[in-house]
């Protein structure tokens, strides 16, 4: 089936076109025109034909940073699971996502790993791009909620063996810049394909720029999880402010990163390297008690999810729509919000064909309203969730 949706605002990942209509055929932006023309235009019958209303037309928008979603995620991860995730997202607008793996003992790994690989191309809804693993080479001193008797010193033989039950599907990893035999691992990754970031770490300064050195571009929750800067060793927040060429995702919830430094990341930083991520555990959404993340209950308050036995933070809650509201409410235009969702993931994660409104690219799309809400989701050209 072909697809035009007209009479909307485009939001194409790096402008804006008011009075837009675009053309999705084969699973692909096939063109991208004005209301004026679409209206001197005929289509055949076999062209679904969508008045969006004055809503805004983006890319699909990418999750390349969660655990999981209303009930079904990575934690106890099956085939079924990230079937189930995939539906969900998409009612959410999101058309692509990398499942993210926190580390675990060498068998459950594997055995996760290989439950993602097979979900691919079983999908429903999001597409399944590949997997984050979250570790397991990360600073003890940095754990975040992560347990200590997962995070192990860098083995190549291990990541090997990772990197074959995913038959090459790891896309993404985070790794602690500082940890001996690091340099080995990134140049590994390079070689492989898999983008590294700086995450869970409590690099100084100068591992930091090392690891850049080797090739670690892209970080991990900036702020969350890191050495902090202070004015005689910037440490990680530091080097990741101070360096353009470094990229990093930022979980805007209000709650993990107070809405002042991310002014001051968009300030800083070229907007071009901010990565909107959600870091959601698999209880976002999720109605019902008792609700349990990465095997430890936990509970929603205070616009994230608290470790149930000590209170700690345990992660967020967010969607990708109400992060995007939530960076224009903090006084990032619509449009540069937008990019963070989609056209610079896709760079990032090197993912050529997405996060772009042109033709040729990808056909996933996603409307949604002046509030915010989701209307209509198009994935590889195929309507997914339509109330438009």
């Amino acid at each position: 089936m072909s697809i035009c949706l007209h009479n909307g605002t485009l939001l194409s990942g790096f402008s804006v076109m008011e009075n837009c209509a675009v053309l999705i055929e084969d699973g692909k932006i096939s063109d991208v025109f004005s209301q004026k023309r679409f209206e001197q235009k005929k289509f055949p019958p076999s062209v679904r034909v969508v008045d969006v209303e004055g809503a805004y037309i983006a890319p699909g928008f990418i999750d390349t940073h969660i655990h999981g979603f209303a009930g079904h995620g990575t934690d106890n991860c099956s085939v079924d699971s990230m079937i189930a995730m995939s539906e969900d997202l998409a009612q959410y607008g999101v058309t692509s996502f990398n499942p993210t793996l926190y580390p675990a003992d060498e068998e459950t790994m594997i055995s996760s790993i290989k439950a993602v690989v097979k979900a691919m191309g079983k999908e429903r809804g999001a597409k399944i791009m590949g997997l984050h693993l979250e570790g397991p080479f990360i600073s003890p001193d940095k754990l975040g909620v992560q347990r200590p008797e997962t995070v192990k010193t860098v083995d190549i033989n291990l990541m090997d063996r990772l990197w074959a039950a995913s038959e090459g599907h790891i896309v993404n990893m985070t790794v602690a810049p500082e940890i001996k035999g690091m340099r080995e691992l990134a140049l590994y990754c390079t070689k492989k394909g898999i983008v590294t970031q700086a995450g869970h770490t409590n690099a100084q300064y100068q591992h930091m720029v090392e690891g850049m050195q080797a090739g670690i571009l892209h970080s991990t929750h900036l702020f969350n999880a890191m050495s902090q800067m202070h004015h005689r060793n910037p440490g990680a927040v530091g080097a990741i402010l101070i360096h353009s060429e470094m990229s990093c995702e930022v979980i805007a919830d209000g709650i993990h990163v107070h809405p002042d430094l991310l002014k001051l990341v968009a300030r800083d930083k070229p907007i071009d390297k901010i990565v909107l991520v959600t870091d959601a555990l698999t209880p976002t959404e999720q109605t019902g008690s008792p609700l349990f993340a990465n095997g430890e209950e936990v509970s929603f308050k205070e616009g994230c999810f608290h470790r149930t036995k000590d209170d700690v933070i345990a992660g967020s809650g967010l969607t990708m729509i109400k992060g995007i509201k939530n960076l224009v409410g903090y006084g990032f235009p619509v449009e540069e919000a937008v990019k963070c969702a989609t056209s610079n993931p896709a760079r990032v994660m090197r993912y050529s064909q997405k996060g772009m409104i042109i033709p040729g690219a990808d056909g996933d799309v996603t409307v949604f309203d002046k509030h915010f809400n989701v209307l209509l989701s198009v994935i590889n050209g195929k309507i997914v969730k339509n109330i438009v």
